[in-house]
């Protein structure tokens, strides 16, 4: 299927849109409601476990005709229809993107890959069992109580975010993250564990990332001084079969990882080893449960129904035509502390890209900044430049409405949940506290609103629910990366990074600046002089 690669400023529904948004641009939000009392039903949408309200946002009914006029200029459709069927839309690398295929754990959605998926999910089921049940042990016979992910990027926020958000459901095994290259932190880390019962888990898809296996070497050698042997320890998750075997660790020990997988998108896959020995391999398969579901919906579902078609649509609506850069991840969990992170580089690392499918360099925005903090926290940090701060953030509020845990502290954090999407739309007069204003300072205390947000609402947090949640920013993140005709799935700019750091890390061992521009020169000679002194 050959896929449209059009530039999305140039099309009808673009333009008609630049119109609308010069009538529509000083409008308020709180004014929609009093001009249509059926504006929240036809604005939300209910689907399995979770509700997304979409209404307080600076859109209309004809908003939204005109950004699926968009979406269907561009052959949206054809695009989704295209990654599902394992075509190479990942066409500077010449890969599919099939990362919804490591979730169709049941051949639901007729993917490519079963069978080599299936295969991957036998070999991680069998592993961890084998684990929890105590019958793979180390090299002394004890059984392993603690597990260390050594990755970075891909290799370690999502599966250390999963973990984390699902510390309800935790086996007994202790499980540790490594991912930068700070000594400090890992010898912190080791000397709460112990040897003989730490499982090692090395995940690097090339078995070549510098973090990644300066971390490892760091540890390796913490094993052997230990007299342990390695291959009873380490256990790798990589594409590079070869170079892992070479490093010490056992072939039955090495989980594949395949190039239709991106990093960002591969928790789902072996990457997820941590989070299957974290909750149990049967709550792993909930996640991909969860995840496929989304998947459908995603794939099957009209856009006007369509939760990251539309969460998509409103954010281009934002950042092309508002112009707001940024937008905020506001979870009330503290379960999910790193999930601004994780959704950081699935977005960020997707659409940062200043290239078109055609090879021009695009003259619109394409991707927002993308960052945010668990409330009430955030509440208490950055809300005051969101109620009155001179920039416009919009903002998705994720909450749950019954904790793992029932209490009246749920209610509390609840009542701020909805109190501040309130709060941000309608915003408030300023006399509130001086109701004479004989201080002269009623103006400090206006809020003027009209603060967009969205709000998904969750029953639980449970494994199924956060694999939906987690691929439906996946799907958002599609969405976007299509309309604004760029590739969301190479990540050129990481891999620049690494080349330059592997250059300068030798010039650093051996002592020796070489060639640079003048401050970068200045730096390293700085660091070299005062090194150890």
């Amino acid at each position: 299927m050959a896929l449209l690669k059009i530039n999305p400023t140039e099309t009808k529904a673009w333009e008609k849109l630049n119109y609308h948004y010069l009538k529509l641009q000083y409008d308020r939000i709180q004014d929609f409601f009093s001009y249509d009392d059926q504006r929240v039903k036809k604005m939300h949408i209910e689907w399995k476990d979770i509700l997304l309200d979409f209404s307080k946002n600076k859109i209309t009914d004809h908003t939204l005709k005109l950004l699926f006029e968009l979406a269907n200029e561009v052959e949206l459709k054809k695009g989704i229809e295209a990654m599902f069927s394992g075509e190479i839309i990942n066409e500077t690398e010449k890969r599919a993107v099939a990362h919804v295929a490591l979730r169709d754990w049941n051949n639901q959605l007729q993917l490519p890959f079963y069978q080599e998926v299936q295969e991957a999910l036998q070999k991680i089921k069998v592993f961890t069992e084998n684990i929890l049940s105590g019958t793979t042990k180390g090299s002394t016979g004890k059984a392993f109580t603690d597990v260390v992910n050594i990755g970075i990027g891909g290799s370690d926020l999502g599966p250390k975010m999963v973990v984390e958000s699902l510390q309800d459901y935790k086996t007994h095994l202790h499980t540790h993250y490594i991912s930068n290259i700070d000594y400090d932190a890992i010898k912190e880390t080791l000397e709460k564990l112990n040897p003989e019962t730490t499982l090692i888990i090395i995940v690097s898809k090339s078995f070549t990332t510098l973090e990644t296996l300066t971390n490892a070497d760091a540890i390796k050698n913490w094993i052997v001084k230990a007299n342990l042997k390695t291959e009873d320890h380490l256990i790798a998750v990589s594409s590079a079969i070869d170079k892992a075997v070479a490093y010490g660790i056992d072939a039955d020990n090495i989980f594949r990882m395949w190039d239709w997988v991106g990093g960002r998108f591969s928790l789902w896959s072996a990457v997820g080893l941590s989070i299957a020995l974290a909750v149990g391999y049967e709550h792993f398969i909930e996640l991909l449960k969860g995840a496929q579901e989304m998947d459908e919906h995603f794939l099957r579902t009209p856009f006007q129904e369509n939760i990251p078609v539309i969460l998509g649509l409103i954010g281009i609506w934002y950042a092309n035509f508002f112009g707001y850069e940024t937008e905020a991840i506001v979870p009330y969990s503290n379960r999910l502390a790193s999930l601004p992170a994780y959704l950081q580089q699935v977005i960020m690392e997707s659409n940062g890209k200043n290239m078109s499918r055609e090879g021009y360099l695009v003259d619109y925005q394409t991707c927002n900044i993308v960052w945010g903090e668990i409330g009430t926290n955030s509440q208490h940090a950055f809300f005051q430049l969101f109620h009155q701060g001179s920039k416009i953030i919009p903002t998705d509020f994720i909450g749950f409405i019954n904790p793992f845990t029932p209490s009246e502290m749920h209610h509390q954090l609840m009542a701020n949940f909805f109190a501040q999407t309130e709060g941000l739309m309608n915003g408030k007069t300023g006399a509130y506290e001086n109701t004479d204003n004989t201080d002269g300072l009623a103006k400090y205390r206006i809020f003027r609103g009209n603060r967009p947000t969205n709000t998904l609402l969750i029953n639980k947090l449970t494994p199924k629910n956060i694999g939906s949640l987690l691929a439906l920013y996946e799907h958002k993140t599609f969405v976007q990366g299509y309309i604004w005709n760029i590739y969301s799935f190479d990540q050129f700019g990481v891999e620049y990074g690494k080349q330059l750091a592997q250059s300068i890390s030798n010039e650093i061992k051996n002592q020796k600046v070489g060639q640079h521009d003048a401050s970068t020169s200045f730096l390293l000679e700085h660091y070299l002089k005062k090194q150890n002194r």
